[in-house]
């Protein structure tokens, strides 16, 4: 049994959990882009500024950004090899390693390129005597661009923590709403096949009772599965046929991808309890729910359709568990998500795609 010690940071990989906050992943390429195009407009600020310089623009241009990128490669590849240790220091003392660790790299590499432009006779970079100037101005652009830099990454990772704890608490509210009216007409259904069909009663209770064990179990970081999805799908419509008998049709149509495909829990059921609350208990003559899943290159692709009525008010206050799923869909998967509702005629049509935690075996269903 792994236990977290409580002055280092969880593993990500075993415990759901992020690092602390404040230090991005600069072996991200997010990041090592984030810095690259900083430093290309620090180059162009600088060589577009007036200046009694006589080469040609663009010669000096990519000269200037070829060293330029050269150091912030070189400084995003050194903090992405120390991460491990900075996040083992103090938030204050691993800013400062970082801080120091951009001068101390910028302040190397411009001697080295001030050295070898000299001994080859390049004339790339300033006189021989005015050695310390080229390396005092390198290094307090680098000492800018480097503190805005961890401030922009710092105030991004702070933001992207209240993210994930928002989403996290719309998930414990979610697990813990199990709508009242849901429960009370499960139970009158329950009750009302007790001394007719026993058996089904038997069965009902035991789909409500593993459809409140999975609302209410786990958190926002526990991973799920397809099939354990599909399953809570299957034995929350069970209760509802009770309900609605014939009204109420299902269509399942996924099988290409395996039972075990890793996905956010809770994902599917408040879709699929959305379409019936809002659609089809709303309709006399009933209807039919289509869940649809197929995998698009690396992505997930699922859809949800179901008939309702365009004139129920009933349509006005079904978007927040829409809400929730869309939420959790962006802090999850960082953006790589989408999510689209919108109503076709008589139609209401919910699909989502997300790209795939592990690499999608093929299908293991009969």
């Amino acid at each position: 049994m792994h236990v977290n010690r409580p002055d280092r940071p969880a593993p990500p990989a075993d415990s759901g959990e992020s690092p602390p906050p404040w230090l991005p992943d600069f072996c991200s390429l997010p990041v090592i882009f984030a810095a690259m195009v900083v430093s290309e407009l620090l180059v162009l600020v600088i060589l577009i500024a007036p200046t009694d310089e006589s080469q040609p623009l663009l010669p000096r241009l990519a000269t200037a950004s070829a060293f330029v990128q050269w150091l912030a490669l070189v400084c995003v590849v050194c903090l992405c090899q120390l991460r491990a240790p900075l996040l083992r220091m103090h938030p204050s003392l691993a800013l400062g390693v970082a801080y120091a660790l951009i001068l101390t790299v910028v302040l190397l590499g411009s001697a080295l390129v001030f050295q070898l432009d000299h001994q080859l006779s390049l004339g790339l970079t300033l006189p021989l005597p005015l050695q310390a100037r080229f390396l005092g101005r390198n290094a307090l652009l680098a000492a800018l661009v480097g503190a805005a830099l961890l401030r922009y990454f710092y105030v991004l990772e702070q933001w992207r923590s209240r993210v994930r704890a928002e989403a996290k608490a719309r998930f414990e509210a979610l697990q813990a709403r199990i709508r009242p009216h849901f429960l009370f007409n499960s139970m009158n259904v329950i009750a009302s096949l007790i001394p007719i069909r026993p058996r089904q009663a038997e069965r009902a209770i035991e789909d409500l009772s593993d459809l409140f064990r999975a609302a209410l179990g786990g958190d926002a970081s526990t991973r799920g599965t397809l099939g354990e999805e599909l399953e809570l799908v299957r034995r929350y419509l069970d209760i509802e046929k009770l309900r609605l008998g014939e009204r109420l049709h299902v269509e399942l149509d996924i099988d290409d991808l395996p039972d075990d495909l890793p996905m956010p829990r809770l994902l599917l059921q408040p879709l699929v309890e959305n379409a019936v609350k809002h659609g089809i208990a709303g309709l006399l003559e009933g209807g039919s729910i289509r869940l649809q899943a197929r995998r698009s290159g690396n992505d997930v692709a699922i859809t949800i359709q179901n008939a309702f009525d365009p004139e129920a008010p009933s349509r006005r206050s079904m978007g927040m568990g829409l809400q929730h799923v869309r939420r959790r869909l962006e802090v999850r998967f960082s953006g790589q998500a989408a999510f689209d509702a919108h109503a076709e005629g008589s139609v209401y049509l919910v699909s989502l795609r997300f790209p795939c935690e592990s690499p999608i075996a093929s299908s293991n269903r009969v």
